[in-house]
């Protein structure tokens, strides 16, 4: 790879860049920052984003700060949220917001949200501004990686593969007595232990319990390196576990508990009470509006429980899948129309099934032919509606800072519903000639 601005070596190198982002990002690797920047800044934006999400976290950020601003925002924004965030935990917070601030609202946002790990998981512990290495590096280059970076107090450093996935560590005391030409996998030892940035601190505790670790690694949900956790970090998680233990003890909580006050409990539980109430009377106006229609054929009120439950059901499984996507990070915001699409689809795929079998034991209860079209075809709308629903609730409420766990059954309750009766009453009365 070259950073002379030849156009026939310009159109090699971006090849090379789209065609092969690891092997590119290894190279890059063995450049100086500024011409690392000099031959991205020579291709165009959409070539180098694999390829630069491929660098370690500190490669890619000094090669970031030498790039034009327009492309380094490109980068922050395009590349996967993982490798953005590991590059942005590299810089002290202030430097840190200024770039988020340069992004597009949503983007930032939502990288924000995953640099902010939740109280009490072990990616809060954890430092993020790690150097790992790859197997491949010789130990001469793994020291001047280490001397460029001029950080005291490592015990062992982390060894990652292509894709960024923990593979083992190396000891400061073997990479020092080890020939400088000797490949970096030949001292390379199996990680000890490992946990997620998402595991809570009571996991951590135990992890210490069972092995003597002075380092912790911390790696994403998909595997992928991203911290580690300190000897001092450690023993401060022990102390809060002990700490946190003996206030359970007392009953010194913000939530409640089994042994809580009656008021406590009134607190908590009263306010949700009174929204699923306001949220009931709706669903009730909703089958006002065809007061008429079931009058006039009764068996839609005996069927009218079949239709809300199956679509409430339904929605509760895209909510829970969606739900657990967004808590261990699977999915972001701007997965949004993936996610929907998906649950779209297995809400017709599972209404069409579930809506033949309603229609056999509907024939058999009624013998109307009328009453199975009504059910099936409702079935399978109120299916489609509460899939879309179950993935799209938990979405828009992280969108505008809301807690999703909180909030979503009560929206998927009530939407779930609405839609129900409305598709199942809404065409009984269209279809009305044909259910006498």
């Amino acid at each position: 790879m070259s950073a002379v601005p030849i156009p026939a070596v310009a159109a090699l190198n971006r090849r090379y860049l789209l065609d092969y982002p690891h092997e590119a990002a290894r190279l890059l690797e063995t450049m100086s920052p500024a011409d690392g920047a000099a031959l991205l800044s020579s291709q165009p934006p959409h070539a180098v984003v694999r390829a630069w999400q491929a660098l370690g976290p500190d490669v890619a950020r000094a090669i970031l700060e030498e790039l034009p601003d327009t492309l380094a925002r490109h980068l922050l924004s395009e590349a996967e949220p993982a490798a953005s965030v590991a590059v942005l935990a590299q810089w002290e917070e202030d430097e840190r917001e200024l770039r988020l601030k340069s992004l597009d609202t949503q983007v930032a946002h939502e990288l924000r949200e995953l640099l902010r790990y939740p109280e009490n998981s072990a990616g809060r512990l954890m430092d993020p501004n790690v150097t790992p290495l790859r197997a491949d590096l010789s130990v001469g280059q793994a020291l001047a990686r280490l001397r460029a970076l001029k950080r005291h107090g490592l015990r062992e450093l982390f060894v990652v593969d292509d894709e960024g996935k923990l593979t083992g560590r190396v000891e400061i005391q073997d990479l020092a007595v080890a020939e400088h030409a000797s490949p970096l996998r030949e001292i390379v030892r199996p990680v000890l232990a490992v946990v997620y940035a998402l595991d809570p601190h009571e996991d951590v505790v135990a992890m210490l319990e069972h092995r003597a670790i002075t380092e912790l690694p911390v790696v994403n949900v998909d595997g992928r390196f991203v911290g580690v956790i300190r000897h001092a970090a450690l023993l401060a998680a022990i102390e809060e576990e002990t700490s946190i233990d003996i206030q359970t003890m007392v009953g010194a909580s913000r939530d409640e508990r089994a042994l809580s006050t009656p008021l406590f409990a009134v607190r908590k539980r009263l306010p949700w009470l009174q929204i699923n109430l306001l949220t009931a009377f709706l669903a009730a106006a909703v089958v006002g509006l065809f007061e008429g229609t079931i009058a006039k054929f009764t068996a839609l009120a005996v069927l009218l429980p079949v239709v809300a439950g199956q679509s409430g059901n339904a929605g509760a499984q895209a909510l829970a899948v969606t739900m657990r996507g967004l808590v261990l990070r699977e999915i972001s915001l701007r997965h949004w129309p993936r996610v929907v699409f998906k649950e779209a689809g297995v809400g017709l795929v599972n209404g069409l099934a579930v809506a033949a079998t309603t229609a056999v034991g509907v024939y058999f209860w009624s013998g109307s032919t009328g009453l199975v079209m009504v059910i099936s075809s409702a079935m399978v709308i109120a299916m489609v509606i509460a899939g879309i629903a179950g993935a799209l609730v938990p979405i828009v409420l992280s969108r505008f800072g809301m807690d999703p766990a909180q909030s979503s059954s009560i929206v998927l309750t009530t939407v779930t519903d609405v839609a129900g009766f409305f598709s199942f009453l809404g065409i009984a009365t269209l279809l009305a000639s044909r259910l006498g």
